[in-house]
C-alpha cells in the first residue's frame, strides 16, 4: 500500500482542483475541498488500476509530509 500526498488549489471560478506530485496526469476537480478529496482518491485508484493494467511500475511516493501555514 502506498500514500500519496495530494495538493488542493482554488480556483478562480471558487471550485477546487487536486493533483499529485507523484502522480503526474493524476487530477481532480470539485465544488468543495471534502468533494475534490473524494474526487482525487477515485482518480488515483483509477491511475494506478491503469498503470498495473499496462504493466507500468507504480511510482514510489517520494513526499514525505505536507503542512500550511498561515501568515500575518
Amino acid at each position: 500500500m502506498s500514500t500519496f500526498a495530494v495538493i488542493i488549489e482554488r480556483a478562480e471560478d471558487g471550485g477546487y482542483g487536486a493533483w499529485s506530485p507523484d502522480l503526474p496526469g493524476c487530477v481532480a476537480l470539485g465544488d468543495t475541498e471534502e468533494e475534490t478529496l473524494l474526487e482525487m482518491r477515485g482518480a488515483i485508484q483509477g491511475h494506478l488500476e491503469i498503470l498495473r493494467e499496462r504493466g507500468e511500475p507504480v511510482p514510489e511516493s517520494s513526499t514525505v509530509a505536507a503542512t500550511t501555514f498561515t501568515a500575518a
